[in-house]
């Protein structure tokens, strides 16, 4: 029976790694080229974007939260940005400052309508996102933005992308061989820092996840809940407006269908991020783990040459494999939303 609880340990604690390093075996000796660094390039520009979205997700699910806006907000600032610099010919600068404060507000709307309007978080930000959805289509009649584009009023767009904007998502540097690490991967590698040290070693962080374990008790010991949560609504907008402008660096252009799967694979890496070291709550080390592991499993299925109605499919299916590691086997009730 001891035998048996240890093993039950173990595969919380390790279980989803070893998952993750069976992947790696699997697709490595199957998909030709999957070891390779060029490989790990796509893997890792495709695990940027995702993974700073699905850093914003857990600071919401950290105080008994969800946020199903993160994706419109990213192809918000998306739009957004292109709109600024080719439409508006302003400067990148004033792209990304008037991104991050969309996103800022747009947390803030949805953390208002939660707290004090007293709407389930689901619903509020679920009709933020089909606010956003028809919203940035609007500008344009639905067409993506380009230089050179026709405007709707028959004029020609003459602002373009600058340099300076397209090395955020398009500039590598150079590790062990040249070009291989995306700059956007250091985006989000400073950004999980920042939010698991504040998560992790802030009092701040200490009564967001007291809130999300008990928000009645939290409000008793003096912490203001409301204002934690609004503000893990607006640290979501902001940091899903980041990986938005990062996706228009790398696109080049405003594309209004770019940003469809963000949602998904942002959500499953938040959640995957449950698994990681039998953590059973949701922490930025497991989230960007998560979203490695989401990368990975893309890669290696479009390497392998898996057909794309199959992907999420296989997602889901290992999404729930790895939630199992964390709450089936130890027995303990999720804390995702309360």
């Amino acid at each position: 029976m001891k035998d048996t609880s240890h093993l039950i340990d173990f595969a919380i604690k390790y279980g989803f790694l070893l998952l993750m390093a069976a992947l790696i075996v699997v697709f490595g000796l199957n998909a030709e080229g999957f070891l390779s660094p060029f490989s790990a390039v796509f893997i890792l520009q495709s695990v940027a974007i995702t993974g700073i979205l699905a850093l914003g997700v857990t600071a919401t699910l950290v105080v008994g939260g969800f946020d199903l806006s993160i994706g419109a907000v990213a192809t918000s600032a998306l739009m957004l940005s292109a709109y600024v610099m080719v439409v508006w010919e302003m400067s990148a600068g004033m792209a990304v400052v008037l991104c991050l404060l969309m996103g800022a507000a747009v947390g803030l709307v949805n953390g208002l309508l939660i707290v004090k309007a007293r709407i389930p978080d689901l619903l509020a930000t679920l009709g933020m996102m089909f606010l956003l959805v028809g919203l940035q289509r609007i500008p344009t009649e639905g067409r993506s933005i380009s230089t050179g584009m026709a405007l709707p009023d028959g004029s020609t767009a003459a602002g373009i992308f600058s340099p300076g904007f397209l090395m955020l998502g398009r500039h590598r540097l150079d590790l062990i061989v040249p070009d291989l690490l995306p700059l956007s991967v250091v985006f989000l590698v400073v950004i999980a820092v920042l939010v698991w040290v504040f998560l992790e070693l802030t009092r701040h962080g200490r009564l967001m996840y007291a809130i999300g374990s008990n928000a009645q008790a939290a409000s008793l010991a003096g912490a203001n809940v409301n204002r934690y949560k609004i503000a893990a609504y607006m640290i979501s907008g902001t940091l899903a407006s980041v990986g938005g402008i990062l996706l228009a660096a790398r696109l080049g252009r405003g594309d209004v269908a770019s940003g469809n799967n963000l949602l998904l694979d942002s959500v499953a890496a938040a959640l995957i991020g449950f698994a990681v070291l039998g953590a059973s709550k949701p922490n930025a080390f497991g989230t960007a783990i998560g979203a490695l592991f989401v990368g990975i499993l893309l890669q290696g299925l479009t390497m392998m040459n898996a057909p794309y109605y199959t992907q999420d499919f296989i997602k889901g299916g290992v999404l729930v494999i790895a939630l199992v590691f964390t709450f089936a086997l130890s027995g303990r009730g999720g804390r995702g939303r309360g």
